[in-house]
């Protein structure tokens, strides 16, 4: 658990409209964030024990197909290549640039 000086910290931080839980974005201080991330894990859980891991599984499955089909194949995959460049200080984008790997937006088909 953090100490007093360090919950003080994250909530100024939190206010600022950082995301300092993980799954508590959104939250305007550290226990709004605290009370999202309890809320979401929760709600997960269940529909995992509604539909049983299986089903669950499949769902996200589902869900991937779908941006699939959405941005096409080309386009999910090189999603999926500035995706696997992201790291815990930059994201995909920053780090393509930075090191001078093209990610070619434009195989992003839009859906309408």
């Amino acid at each position: 658990m953090a100490s007093e000086q360090e919950r003080k910290e994250l909530d100024a931080t939190a206010k600022q409209g950082e995301t300092v839980v993980p799954g508590g974005t959104g939250g305007r201080s550290l226990e709004a964030q605290e009370h999202l991330a309890e809320g979401r894990h929760r709600g997960g859980e269940r529909r995992k024990e509604q539909l049983g891991t299986e089903g669950y599984q499949e769902l996200g499955h589902r869900g991937g197909e779908t941006k699939r089909e959405q941005i096409g194949t080309e386009g999910y995959k090189e999603m999926g290549r500035k995706g696997g460049l992201s790291t815990m200080d930059k994201s995909g984008g920053e780090r393509a640039a930075e090191e001078g790997i093209p990610i070619d937006e434009s195989k992003y088909k839009t859906c309408s």
